[in-house]
């Protein structure tokens, strides 16, 4: 993977370090991160350290636009600065739907009526409440609000390096790309770095009115910042009744289970996939659009078979392919 583009000598001064060797603030954070550490010993260790992280095969073939970044400020590592601007990664494509008034197609407005006196409340007149029992509201003041907001500095502040593969995904939220700010030397160490321990930085980082946990690591020749969701916002499988006493499975039923996953199994390539619904609307309007006339048909229900005659069917059309 590459390491990015050096610069000579335009990074910033304070790129190498914190200015006036003051050492920055501590973070809110206690140091504990939602993030489901995997022991390693041994060669386990090594083959960690050593695991390129990379992007998944045809990543390079796929398309998208940088933008303009949302967010500048430094990544800091003790009394170490790496100026960065952060710039959305992840664009939702899916289609949306205007509310319409049938009988002249027109658009529908929402207003903020209120539920007592049924009539239509101005801006001036409204504030925030959070529901503490049915139909009781707490308001909350915006200065009320301002007091409690987290700092909001423009530092990512790194506590710990960790495995990358030690990271547990279902923590993963939402990832967004670091691009070095007239930084490049000291980005570029970085990710030189980070890639050839095999290790992501831990942190946290403030944006709007939320600090949010973070991991910063290698994707694709450049840093990635991903949020992460705090532990009681993820609910554990073991909680639910129904996964505590699952029946063991029969071996003849577990023998061609296995065989059918071995007979599907190969790489994987995210630009496999579509997003069917999405094209499958787009034609649809194209066809209204031409006038066409749409025909629906219901679907035939499927046919349940038992668990054993399911598993042979399945095994026996994948053998005829």
């Amino acid at each position: 993977m590459t390491t990015g583009k050096r610069s000579g000598n335009k990074s910033r001064n304070h790129a190498y370090g914190e200015k006036d060797g003051v050492k920055p603030k501590a973070g809110t954070s206690s140091g504990k991160v939602p993030i489901k550490a995997i022991s390693r010993e041994g060669s386990m260790k090594k083959e960690l350290a050593e695991t390129p992280v990379i992007p998944h095969e045809g990543a390079r073939d796929q398309k998208g636009t940088t933008g303009r970044p949302f967010w500048s400020g430094s990544i800091t590592i003790g009394l170490v600065n790496v100026p960065v601007r952060l710039h959305t990664m992840v664009r939702d494509k899916s289609l949306s739907f205007r509310l319409l008034h049938k009988e002249d197609g027109q658009p529908l407005r929402y207003d903020r009526v209120c539920t007592k006196d049924d009539r239509v409340i101005p801006w001036t007149e409204t504030v925030k409440g959070y529901e503490v029992r049915k139909g009781e509201y707490v308001i909350i003041e915006p200065d009320e609000l301002k007091s409690i907001m987290p700092e909001s500095s423009r530092k990512i502040r790194i506590e710990k390096f960790v495995y990358y593969l030690s990271l547990d995904p279902v923590y993963f939220e939402t990832p967004y790309i670091l691009t070095p700010d007239r930084s490049e030397e000291a980005y570029s160490l970085l990710v030189a770095a980070l890639q050839e321990l095999g290790r992501a930085a831990i942190g946290t980082i403030t944006l709007r009115t939320k600090e949010y946990p973070v991991v910063v690591h290698v994707y694709g020749g450049g840093l990635v910042l991903t949020t992460l969701r705090y532990a009681d916002e993820v609910t554990p499988p073991h909680v639910f009744e129904s996964l505590a006493g699952l029946p063991v499975p029969k071996e003849a039923e577990l023998q061609l289970a296995k065989r059918i996953i071995t007979d599907l199994s190969g790489d994987f390539s995210m630009t496999d996939y579509h997003d069917r619904y999405r094209e499958a609307v787009l034609s649809l309007i194209e066809k209204k659009l031409m006038g066409k006339k749409i025909v629906y048909e219901e679907p035939r229900p499927v046919e349940a078979k038992e668990l054993m005659q399911a598993l042979k069917d399945t095994l026996s059309s994948l053998s005829a392919k």
